[in-house]
């Protein structure tokens, strides 16, 4: 009894999702990492609350921004995604089936379909390894095409779609640039026919010129293989150019969510307006006469945040109750949500 129990707790509950529905659900996401002292009895002080109720939703075939200043924890959502960390609590809903619920064994298949695009393009690829080798590995491992000579026409194939010569399947990564490189994480991503694809910063890493050229890559890609993509960035252009909706991420809380072009023409959010009115603006005339908005104070430590809202220390809109209550995703405006009670 015990034995059947196991084996439908583990079965993997996948359903085929069309274009437009929820691809993927994620509710009142919480990842802590533990802060200890001691050498032998590892005492648990205190926790680093990385994530701390993050809520969204992304629909198949749409690409959703995920923005904020290094450490809000944009990466940790997307690791906890890919099930790299295991959420200390909340739901991670992926095609029907709670990936909290699977064990590794039932995790397989889901991996197939959720893939990531890594930021550093140095680090990412084992330099031991040529690049046919590379690409090839995940579709060995998954016996997506067992046979070596269908392996290797594949190969040659996602080569060609991101751009690169078949002659590269046997170079290693040392002799390639870092947009060859990353073209090679995107192949190794698509390697697998994915649903879902983490893009974690993945043209941070990369001169502005090649950035523009993966950035048309990764769109034409959407659009031919109706892939869905969470895109982790701190570049509000490129998010901007590239993303159908937005979500802004400040200390492990999603402060505000909406589409594209609302969040950039009306942003309500005071940290919203903040970012964006950092983003340079090219003309220099322009730039010159434009008003900026310098936030006070560092960011406070998320091992002890701030009691309230978050942001209430370096807020110009900050009241009293903003010190005591935690403010609530309220949906202002068709489909715009905001976490902040003064707008």
């Amino acid at each position: 009894m015990n034995a059947q129990t196991a084996t439908v707790q583990a079965a993997p509950a996948l359903r085929s999702v069309d274009k437009g529905e929820v691809l993927l659900e994620v509710r009142n996401l919480k990842k802590y990492f533990p802060v200890t002292e001691g050498v032998v009895f590892h005492k648990t002080i205190g926790n680093v609350k990385a994530v701390d109720g993050v809520s969204f939703t992304i629909r198949k075939g749409q690409t959703l921004g995920l923005v904020g200043e290094s450490g809000c924890g944009k990466t940790t959502t997307g690791r906890c995604i890919l099930q790299l960390e295991r959420p200390t609590s909340g739901e991670i809903v992926f095609e029907g089936a709670n990936l909290e619920k699977l064990d590794q064994k039932a995790l397989i298949p889901v991996r197939r379909k959720i893939q990531v695009i890594f930021q550093d393009p140095y680090s990412s690829l084992n330099p031991r390894m040529t690049i046919g080798d590379i690409l090839g590995e995940p579709m060995r491992v998954h016996a997506v095409y067992p046979d070596a000579r269908q392996r290797r026409q594949r190969i040659v194939e996602l080569l060609s779609i991101c751009g690169l010569p078949a002659k590269f399947t046997d170079r290693y990564p040392h002799e390639m640039s870092g947009g060859q490189r990353q073209r090679v994480g995107i192949a190794r991503a698509l390697s697998l026919n994915p649903d879902f694809i983490i893009c974690d910063e993945a043209v941070s890493a990369l001169d502005v010129s090649i950035q523009a050229q993966v950035i048309n890559l990764l769109e034409d890609l959407r659009r031919e293989f109706n892939l869905t993509y969470l895109f982790i960035a701190h570049d509000l252009s490129v998010v901007h150019h590239l993303c159908d909706r937005v979500a802004v991420m400040y200390l492990g809380k999603v402060v505000e969510l909406a589409d594209s072009d609302e969040l950039f023409d009306n942003p309500m959010h005071p940290y919203t307006r903040a970012l964006l009115l950092a983003v340079p603006v090219p003309d220099p005339t322009v730039e010159a006469e434009r008003k900026h908005q310098v936030l006070m104070g560092e960011v406070p430590s998320p091992i002890n945040p701030p009691s309230g809202c978050v942001f209430h220390p370096r807020c110009s809109l900050a009241v009293e109750s903003c010190h005591r209550d935690t403010p609530v995703l309220r949906e202002l405006r068709p489909g715009h949500w905001v976490a902040c009670t003064e707008v």
